[in-house]
């Protein structure tokens, strides 16, 4: 399969997606709240105490606005198939709906694990980063 979407552009993707998931800030707190003094629980920690560096987003959110909408619906079908949400098998059906979907660059922001799903769906298709610039 050769897609629509450069590969050196998914590979960004990647790692702008994986720049922006060590941003994120999270309340995981290891499974246990610390005590306070007194021996009740107290509030989790956040993972990230730096605040979050709103460039890295603006960096992500760009280069998906600079994809043409089919490059734009063919991120996100390959997401889908990294999700499990579609087979590869599925590919056409996942495109075609990615194709509707209104919302895609803000689906694609907030997706969990966004560099891992977009690289299992591209791996569906014998598709990698390996030896592609920052990556390699």
């Amino acid at each position: 399969m050769e897609p629509a979407t450069p590969i050196e552009t998914l590979c960004r993707i990647v790692l702008r997606a994986r720049e922006y998931e060590a941003q994120v800030p999270t309340d995981y707190d290891g499974g246990e709240a610390p005590e306070n003094v007194d021996g009740e629980d107290g509030e989790a920690l956040s993972v990230l105490d730096d605040s979050i560096n709103d460039s890295v987003e603006e960096e992500l959110v760009a280069v998906l606005e600079d994809l043409a909408e089919d490059q734009l619906a063919e991120v996100l079908a390959f997401c889908w198939i990294g999700q499990g949400t579609y087979d590869a098998s599925d590919w056409d059906e996942a495109l075609e709906e990615a194709g509707e979907e209104t919302n895609a660059i803000d689906e694609l922001v907030n997706m969990p694990m966004l560099p891992s799903v977009l690289e299992a769906g591209m791996a569906a298709f014998d598709l990698s980063c390996d030896g592609v610039g920052d990556l390699s």
